[in-house]
């Protein structure tokens, strides 16, 4: 066998071609060998000869193919940039997670080999990388048979597909069209307010369902009575409507402390919407405590209204003083020298919790204890004469305290509600704030005459998703 040793082969000619070899003729580049080849240099290879490759290329790029595994992929795995990948999902859903750290040019294949997809869904697991431009999802595909090539672009869209009509995506991802209620926009996301009953009705996304936002409050309690005796002191605060909301997965506001982290599906169809009533006044006269309020509900979400502020003549209707939030105990003296307990909140319970008791009376202040509302603390004391505050979301783009509970009734001053709608105690006691939920205030004692608590504040719900 000869053997020619060269350190440099150039072309008769500056910029010329040296070609290698004629059709048919083998060349073998042997292990730990290499060519090097100068910027703006080229090697062409005769047509029909072959270069075989025993080591490794690099510099050479890729032309929109990946060398296929055989091994066919059943679980979980981690891709790698040039590859591609039969998957089976016939006996579950199968994650392929991109590469991480890629780089311009990378590319991803994979074939659904038993076109289980629409079964067995797959999920391409991000990576830390977008997908067509989105941080916010991990996606799915779902069409029997699906072939995907993913190539990474640059960091701004990331990982892109070559064929557009594969990008059927995660429901997180859906946008959304609707109608109902007041409507707004904060950036890519609308916001439908009701402020009274009404229908969410979905007009986009038929076949697909998507994650929504919301805050549903329901309507506050009235405030207790007090009555004409002169060991008499004062109705309790009413209790907040129960407060429920959740920020879906892929949304961008900021919520209050108490917000789940899932929203809540929607698909093509109309929703009602039923926004709570306040709870009445505690008429003067008798033990009557304050009213509860009404629920409000959408779709599934349902808030409980806010339990009635006590009657300063005892704890004759307690079913009445518990709710969403409970209603404010009252102190009385020689009948029940130790005060009259508030209400029970998140009352039936929900998780997260929808509201929180109301203050217990105490004799020693000569006062109620206000009524419950989400942002005060978790149990009944200590003893209160304001309402316990609300709690602050920024859905409709604005920080704003809602479900605040009503202050409680004394021989004298006023006491104020809690932030986020709660009525102040005095005579006449304020009401709760319409559409905010909150409490109506308890009555201040009047020697000689009865007086009533105040009315609880309206409910509302808020949805909000995104639409471009």
């Amino acid at each position: 066998m000869s053997e020619v040793k060269v350190n440099k082969i150039s072309p008769r000619t500056a910029c010329g071609t040296t070609t290698l070899g004629d059709s048919g003729d083998t060349f073998n580049i042997p292990c730990g060998s290499k060519i090097n080849v100068a910027s703006g240099g080229n090697i062409t290879v005769a047509s029909g000869a072959t270069i075989t490759n025993n080591g490794t290329q690099t510099g050479f790029g890729r032309t929109g193919t990946v060398d296929w595994a055989t091994t066919v992929k059943t679980g979980d795995f981690t891709a790698v940039s040039g590859n591609g990948y039969f998957i089976n999902t016939t006996s579950g859903g199968v994650t392929m997670t991109l590469p991480s750290s890629p780089s311009a040019g990378d590319i991803v294949s994979c074939k659904d080999y038993a076109y289980k997809f629409a079964t067995n869904a797959l999920t391409v697991g991000r990576n830390g990388s977008n997908i067509g431009g989105g941080s916010d999802y991990n996606p799915t595909y779902t069409t029997d048979g699906a072939f995907l090539t993913f190539i990474y672009i640059d960091v701004t869209q990331g990982w892109l597909l070559t064929d557009e009509s594969n990008n059927t995506t995660d429901p997180t991802n859906v946008l959304v069209s609707a109608t109902g209620g007041t409507i707004t926009c904060c950036g890519d996301y609308k916001i439908h307010t009701f402020t009274g009953p009404g229908t969410f009705c979905v007009t986009a996304g038929a076949g697909s369902t998507a994650d929504v936002s919301y805050v549903v409050v329901a309507g506050g309690a009235g405030g207790g009575k007090s009555s004409n005796g002169t060991c008499r002191y004062g109705g309790g605060g009413g209790g907040a409507g129960g407060y429920r909301e959740s920020k879906g997965p892929a949304d961008s506001y900021t919520a209050s402390p108490f917000a789940s982290t899932t929203g809540v599906p929607v698909s093509a169809g109309p929703y009602p919407i039923t926004v709570g009533g306040g709870g009445p006044v505690g008429p003067g006269g008798g033990g009557n405590p304050g009213g509860p309020g009404s629920n409000s509900i959408f779709t599934t979400i349902t808030a409980t209204g806010g339990g009635g502020g006590t009657s300063d003549e005892g704890n004759s209707c307690a079913p009445n003083k518990n709710g969403g939030s409970g209603g404010g105990g009252s102190a009385i003296s020689g009948a029940n020298p130790a005060g009259n307990p508030g209400g029970a909140g998140n009352t039936p319970p929900v998780s997260p919790p929808q509201g929180y008791p109301g203050y217990a009376g105490s004799p020693a202040a000569a006062g109620a204890g206000g009524g419950g509302g989400l942002g005060g603390p978790a149990t009944a004391t200590p003893f209160s004469l304001t309402g316990k505050n609300g709690a602050t979301s920024s859905i409709n783009g604005t920080p704003t305290a809602r479900a605040g509970g009503g202050g409680g009734g004394s021989p004298s001053g006023t006491n104020s509600g809690g932030t986020g709608g709660g009525g102040a105690s005095g005579i006449p006691a304020s009401a709760g704030t319409t559409n905010s939920g909150g409490g109506g205030g308890g009555s201040n004692h009047s020697p000689g005459s009865s007086q009533s608590g105040a009315a609880g504040g309206s409910g509302i719900v808020i949805i909000r998703y995104k639409f471009q």
